[in-house]
């Protein structure tokens, strides 16, 4: 029995190491501005459709008016996203896009979580 645990303990621990080492060798650390869970959705949303309404966006994530805003402005502080506001038909209009460092930012975040995945893989 104690060998049992101690072989999943090392098991474990070597588990731990190669996803230490994976995480090392990927670009600097995860983007944390990105890895928070309504953000994430924002700007894989984006990155799927060039461009999306603010009620396209609430409606798709699930979210509140006050929650989408704060988030959407914390990306777009970040030039990782763009946001246009116009009038149709005299109702407020807002759309976001993804930008290029947004892009960038997105897509290094996805091989950083990649890496890790890959090297948790028994």
């Amino acid at each position: 029995m104690a060998r049992s645990v101690s072989n999943r303990q090392s098991a474990v621990s070597g588990r731990h190491s190669a996803v230490k080492k994976a995480a090392e060798k990927t670009p600097l650390s995860l983007d944390r501005l990105i890895h928070e869970r309504l953000r994430l959705g924002i700007v894989s949303s984006l990155a799927v459709n060039e461009r999306l309404t603010f009620n396209e966006l609430k409606r798709l994530l699930q979210t509140t008016d006050g929650n989408l805003s704060v988030h959407a402005r914390k990306l777009e502080e970040a030039a990782y996203i763009t946001c246009d506001k116009t009038f149709e038909d005299r109702m407020p209009r807002t759309e976001y896009r993804l930008t290029a460092a947004g892009r960038r930012a997105f897509d290094k975040y996805l091989a950083h979580m990649e890496a890790i995945i890959a090297a948790a893989k028994p």
